[in-house]
């Protein structure tokens, strides 16, 4: 949120959050990533949601949405790790985070591959 709202952002575990977060790629059109993320989290929630009352259409939607947010985090830790030379402790856990949404779709839509054989 401190991103959002402009106030410098203190890391405690690494260096390298405001600077990452005032970087030009913390940005996409003047959006913040950290808006376009909770957007994405909340897709997520929601479809999954969704999913557990098994609408089928709804899992692939969901496995769609979380392989563009797998591809972006990759992304991310690269600007981070060669291009910012900087880490940002929220970010590492959002990315985190994004792999274990991400392998848990992977075991959900491997589940319904086999039971559906």
């Amino acid at each position: 949120m401190q991103h959002i709202t402009g106030e410098t952002v203190r890391c405690t575990i690494v260096s390298g959050c405001s600077e990452v977060l005032s970087s030009p790629y913390a940005t996409v059109g003047g959006v913040p990533l950290a808006l376009l993320g909770a957007v994405a989290y909340f897709t997520v929630f929601s479809l999954a949601t969704l999913a557990a009352f098994e609408y089928q259409f709804v899992t692939r939607l969901l496995a769609i949405v979380v392989g563009l947010m797998f591809l972006t985090t990759l992304w991310l830790l690269y600007l981070q790790a060669f291009v910012i030379g900087q880490f940002c402790q929220y970010c590492l856990l959002s990315a985190a985070i994004t792999i274990i949404i991400t392998l848990i779709t992977l075991l959900i839509l491997r589940k319904s591959v086999v039971s559906s054989s």
